[in-house]
């Protein structure tokens, strides 16, 4: 059943590393990590690393697949009953945003939302059961890679959805000027 979004509550931070920042309403999505990521530059360009299997957060390989999004465009909501999956943009920007509808969580109910772009290299971890999505918020198309613990099972995919905007989860896309 939707809920009335007209009068929900500002984000605020939550948890920032190096100005890469997670905004909630109380804390971070219990599994949820982000960070920013490695970038090398010399001068013939640059070396990105997104995530390796030494770091702390690594569970296993499924796949790697990128994705785009046109400008203004929101591809949301879902969740994973398997899989984690760990984001980064590497073209454009993009607002992602988290939901946590987990019943044994203890941060059951939060919102977090991530900004991720280019020009702040950063991953961030979402783990199964949180609902997920982004909106492009750059003014070109994004490219965001994802790297999954889980292969895609085209038979029996590990996606549960919600829609965009008519749902009850408490989050609007709109951009909030001010």
């Amino acid at each position: 059943m939707p809920i009335d979004k007209s009068s929900l509550p500002p984000l605020k931070v939550v948890c920032s590393d190096e100005a890469l920042m997670i905004r909630g309403r109380e804390a971070v999505i219990d599994g949820v990590r982000a960070r920013r990521a490695r970038v090398l530059p010399d001068e013939r360009g640059r070396l990105g690393e997104i995530l390796r299997a030494d770091d702390p957060w690594f569970e296993k390989f499924g796949q790697v697949y990128f994705t785009t999004t046109y400008p203004g465009v929101v591809k949301a909501w879902h969740y994973h009953k398997l899989q984690t999956d760990h984001f980064y943009c590497l073209k454009g920007a993009i607002k992602l945003a988290m939901y946590d509808a987990r019943e044994a969580s203890k941060t059951r109910g939060e919102v977090n939302e991530i900004y991720l772009t280019e020009h702040l290299a950063g991953l961030v971890r979402i783990p199964p059961g949180v609902y997920h999505g982004w909106m492009c918020v750059s003014d070109i198309e994004c490219f965001v890679v994802n790297v999954t613990t889980e292969c895609y099972n085209y038979e029996n995919p590990d996606e549960h959805r919600a829609d965009p905007h008519d749902n009850d989860i408490p989050y609007v896309w709109s951009r909030r000027d001010g």
